[in-house]
């Protein structure tokens, strides 16, 4: 029987259902769709800007909705692996890809850079087992349709699948000592506007270097609290 990849999974689709993050403000706004992109192998030059609406919110009763990236983009490299992607939620289902593969370890530490702690619980939805083979589908629909951009860390520390998780997300954390850690979750927002008053050399250089000793990373462009071109121009600097 054959089974399916992610790239399989992963092929661009709507959700148009109050599921995931299209649940948030869903009866309130007019747009009750939002896209999710393609998963494609390629390189950081194959990151752009999309044209479908990502992610939706209300502000002041008017939808506030973002467009995300043309595709997801997967770079594989002989010992590490890199998701690029826009709603963060994306990640757990890569972190388990990741476990299936061999490329995770039970138990390892997850270090998460972000603007946003995204500690929340999600309400609903059967926790995947990780102590039974992955099911990529379920923890595909999991990822989809009961996770939101700030829920998915606490599945995978439930799970098991990390053992705990320490959060970059102000100054004095970029001051300090960074722990080293395989697994590595980025989010772009880290650069926007409203943290520019963290020094952006000092940034670019310490997650560089987390990225220099992470074997897995995942890295989210975050459309509703990052310009998508903002965020691709940080991205590609962290690659320069």
């Amino acid at each position: 029987m054959y089974k399916k990849t992610i790239y399989d999974l992963y092929r661009g689709f709507e959700i148009v259902e109050p599921l995931g993050n299209n649940a948030f403000s869903f009866n309130q706004r007019r747009h009750k769709s939002i896209y999710v992109a393609p998963l494609l192998k390629g390189t950081i030059n194959d990151v752009h800007p999309g044209r479908k609406i990502a992610f939706c919110e209300v502000e002041e009763e008017q939808d506030q909705c973002r467009t995300g990236l043309e595709a997801f983009i997967h770079i594989p490299q002989k010992k590490k692996d890199i998701f690029i992607f826009d709603n963060h939620n994306h990640a757990f289902c890569f972190w388990m890809w990741g476990l299936d593969q061999g490329k995770i370890k039970t138990g390892s530490r997850l270090l998460h850079i972000d603007q946003h702690k995204d500690l929340r619980s999600p309400e609903t939805g059967i926790l995947p087992d990780i102590k039974k083979p992955i099911d990529l589908v379920r923890v595909f629909y999991y990822t989809n349709y009961e996770l939101n951009v700030g829920n998915f860390i606490q599945p995978a520390l439930e799970s098991g699948l990390f053992s705990g998780v320490d959060i970059i997300t102000d100054s004095m954390d970029f001051m300090n000592e960074i722990p080293q850690s395989a697994a590595l979750d980025i989010d772009l927002d880290i650069f926007a506007p409203e943290l520019d008053y963290i020094d952006t050399a000092l940034k670019l250089n310490v997650i560089r270097k987390c990225m220099d000793q992470a074997t897995f990373i995942t890295i989210a462009t975050s459309p509703y609290f990052i310009d998508q071109n903002r965020a691709i121009h940080y991205l590609k600097q962290l690659f320069a």
